[in-house]
């Protein structure tokens, strides 16, 4: 059983606030919490999440270890500076 006068004060129906709108009810020791994202708005879970390869990591990766056509001589000449 829990000890009396040192636990916080549980809010069951607290609500929570995304941009001044009620999204969601959950238990908490706060009556209310204000987020900037929850799930209903985070582009993961809506589907519109873009994955951005900026500067071209991704080709320049493949390319320093040989898994892209040009990426023999990148390695030659790497091993030939060692």
């Amino acid at each position: 059983m829990a000890k009396p006068n040192i636990h916080p004060k549980w809010y069951p129906e607290a609500k929570v606030y995304c941009n001044g709108e009620v999204v969601m009810t959950i238990g908490s020791t706060k009556p209310e919490l204000h987020v900037d994202v929850w799930s209903g708005n985070h582009p993961f879970y809506t589907g519109t999440q873009k994955i951005i390869d900026t500067e071209g990591r991704v080709e320049r990766f493949l390319r320093k270890y040989g898994m892209m056509e040009g990426g023999e001589e990148t390695t030659a000449q790497t091993k030939k500076k060692r």
